[in-house]
C-alpha cells in the first residue's frame, strides 16, 4: 500500500492562510478532498495522512468529518492546543474517531525557538502516548538543537519530523543541519518524512540534483525503516506538480531493495500512524 505521509486541505481565505504569500499565490483557492484524489490516482497512491495547516480544533474537527466521508484519507494529523491545561478534553473528544491519528503544532512560527522545552508544552505532549498518538514536529533547521532535548523528554512517544526539518536547500547549505539530523535519528522513536523540499528550494531554479544530498542525508540518518514519503501537497504545487514529486522520490529510492522502497512509500506512515 503506497501512502503519503502528508497533505492540506483548506477553504481558502486571505486571513487564516497569511502564510500563503505571493509567491505562492497560484495555491490560493481551496484544496479539498476531490481535488486531491485526481492527482492520487494518477500517481497510483492509495491512501493519505491529512494534516493539520490553520491551528485550531474546527479545523481537526473537519479533516475528521472528511475522512469519515472519503476512505482514501487514512488519517488525520490535527491540532489541540497542547500549552492548555484543558487539553486532554480535546483529546478526549477527537481520539475516538478511528482515523485520528497524531498531532502538530506549528513550533516552527513560534516567537521563541525553544517553545517546545516549555513545561505547559510538554505536559501536553506527555499525554499523546495514552491516546496512542504520533507526534510531527514541524521545525526550521535551527529549531534542530532544541528538538533533540525536546525528544530527550518522551523516550516512548512516537515522533516524526515533517520536511527533513527544513534545511536551507535554497543556499545549499547543509551545516550544521546534517550534524544536527544524524543526531537526532540516533532517536529509534523518531521517523522522518521525505517532503516539503522542493519549498525549501528555489521554486523556479531548483534541481533534482540539488535535492538529492539532502534525501542522501536522511537515508543515511533514519534509513529506509523510518523514512516516509510525504507530498506537501498543496504547498508543493507551487514548485513541482505532485506526480512530478513522486516520481522523484521514486527514483532516489529505486537503488534500494523492494522491501525498502515499500517501506519507504508506505510502510513507516503505516507503523507511525497506526493506520
Amino acid at each position: 500500500m503506497i501512502i503519503d505521509a502528508h497533505h492540506h486541505f483548506w477553504k481558502y481565505n486571505a486571513k487564516e492562510c497569511g502564510w500563503i504569500n505571493d509567491a505562492m499565490a497560484k495555491i490560493r483557492r481551496d484544496f479539498l478532498p476531490a481535488d486531491l484524489k485526481k492527482v492520487v490516482d494518477a500517481a497510483g497512491v492509495d491512501g493519505v495522512v491529512s494534516v493539520q495547516a490553520r491551528q485550531s480544533v474546527e479545523e481537526t474537527q473537519w479533516l475528521l468529518d472528511m475522512a469519515g466521508e472519503h476512505d482514501f484519507l487514512r488519517g488525520v494529523v490535527g491540532w489541540v492546543p497542547l500549552a492548555d491545561p484543558g487539553v486532554r478534553e480535546c483529546l478526549d473528544r477527537f481520539a475516538p474517531h478511528p482515523r485520528f491519528k497524531g498531532v502538530r503544532h506549528v513550533l516552527h512560527d513560534e516567537a521563541d525557538d525553544a517553545h517546545a522545552l516549555r513545561e505547559d508544552f510538554n505536559a501536553g505532549v506527555r499525554m499523546l502516548r495514552e491516546y496512542g498518538l504520533a507526534y510531527d514536529i514541524l521545525i526550521f533547521e535551527r529549531h534542530l538543537p532544541a528538538t533533540i532535548e525536546f525528544v530527550d523528554r518522551h523516550p516512548e512517544q512516537r515522533f516524526i519530523v515533517d520536511h527533513i526539518a527544513k534545511p536551507r536547500i535554497r543556499e545549499n547549505v547543509f551545516s550544521p543541519w546534517r550534524e544536527n539530523m544524524m543526531e537526532l535519528a540516533r532517536r529509534e522513536n523518531v521517523a522522518c518524512k521525505v517532503s516539503g523540499m522542493v519549498t525549501e528550494a528555489d521554486y523556479a531554479a531548483w534541481t533534482e540534483e540539488q535535492l538529492r544530498p539532502y534525501f542522501d542525508v536522511v537515508l543515511e540518518a533514519f534509513g529506509p525503516q523510518r523514512l516516509a514519503f510525504g507530498s506537501d501537497w498543496p504547498v508543493c504545487e507551487v514548485a513541482c506538480p505532485y506526480g512530478n514529486w513522486f516520481s522523484i522520490v521514486k527514483h532516489f529510492i529505486s537503488a534500494l531493495s523492494p522491501t525498502e522502497q515499500e517501506r519507504i512509500l508506505g510502510g513507516t506512515a503505516c507503523e507511525t500512524y497506526r493506520l
